[in-house]
């Protein structure tokens, strides 16, 4: 049975949907806007941990354990958890997958790691091959710092572009019946690249990205923004959403009336931290949180989320390589499920 519509976008036919979710940060992160809405707010950035590394291993393990048991099910009964981050060889998260012995597949798409993890996971549980899957990914401030840009001691200034990686983590499980928040649809982005090199303007690096997946949702699905609810990006801030809706304009497409970016909402403007939230932890935490409980509440019936990702290293900037990203997108709807 042909399963998709237009070039880019998968239709889900049974539904896959979000039986649990998780969301746990950092102090910072718990100060912002979105403190009432996180499940859990951990008072220090070394999470009683003798790196920020382990750290950062420590905040997806919690985030997948407590999303299993919001989801009551016991960690065997997860068939796989897809899971990435921002590390060097994804080490927090197939370091975790060590701790928690659930079957693996690691992922790498930087910042769009949440949304490609459920795209893959929604797809295995349409096809039948599992029935429960924790899709999960986390970064931390300090560590995504100490390996991108510069080691935290040096004190190195901030430049007005930049962004401020989330500490935390956040984990979806997700199932073929079990609740009425249902992933409908899916478009997997192509990678886009205008050339931008700047490591410290991922938002401007990846709003083309983002146009690009969202054009294609559109224009596959013959869907206009305003007939969503909400329209999310993951981590573009507040100069790379100006970028986005400014794309999408000029594409004919107006997202100025109901588009908001995580990275844009999650700290507020006593932070200091210039274009706001980035990291793979940045939707993952809001998505399983602030997006979860609007869906339970029934403020949203449908939600577009985007995740955005700079699929830079340190090594390809420092060979002078300009900067791919990538965005992937699923739609979140409201659907009747069997229970």
């Amino acid at each position: 049975m042909h399963k998709k519509q237009g070039k880019q976008t998968i239709v889900f036919e049974k539904s896959p949907c979000i039986i649990g979710s998780y969301s746990v940060v950092g102090p910072k992160e718990g100060k912002g806007n979105f403190a009432k809405y996180f499940n859990e707010i951990i008072d220090n950035d070394l999470y009683g941990c003798n790196s920020y590394e382990k750290a950062e291993r420590k905040f997806l393990i919690r985030a997948i354990n407590m999303a299993i048991a919001s989801a009551k099910l016991e960690n065997e009964e997860i068939d796989a958890l897809i899971c990435g981050d921002l590390m060097n060889q994804i080490i927090s998260s197939s370091f975790a997958a060590r701790h928690l012995q659930i079957p693996f597949l690691g992922v790498f798409g930087a910042c769009s790691t949440m949304v490609e993890s459920l795209i893959l996971g929604a797809c295995m549980i349409e096809g039948g091959f599992c029935e429960h899957i924790a899709c999960a990914t986390g970064s931390h401030f300090s560590s995504a710092e100490k390996q991108f840009r510069y080691p935290l001691e040096l004190g190195t200034q901030r430049p007005p572009t930049s962004q401020w990686t989330v500490t935390g983590a956040g984990c979806s499980v997700i199932a073929s019946k079990g609740s009425d928040i249902a992933i409908t649809k899916a478009t997997i982005g192509k990678v886009t690249d205008w050339n931008v090199s700047d490591v410290n303007n991922m938002g401007g690096v990846m709003a083309p990205a983002a146009m690009e997946t969202l054009k294609a949702f559109f224009e596959d699905t013959h869907t206009k923004p305003s007939d969503y609810d909400l329209i999310i990006t993951g981590d573009l801030g507040k100069l790379g959403s100006e970028v986005l809706m400014d794309l999408m304009e000029y594409n004919g497409f107006n997202l100025r009336t109901n588009y908001n970016d995580c990275g844009q909402m999650i700290f507020n403007n006593k932070q200091k931290v210039f274009q706001g939230g980035s990291g793979c932890g940045c939707i993952a935490t809001v998505l399983n949180s602030y997006i979860i409980e609007r869906f339970k509440k029934g403020t949203l019936n449908n939600c577009i989320a985007v995740a955005t990702g700079a699929l830079l290293s340190t090594l390809s900037s420092q060979q002078g390589d300009s900067i791919p990203a990538v965005a992937h997108l699923v739609l979140l709807e409201r659907r009747k499920n069997d229970f």
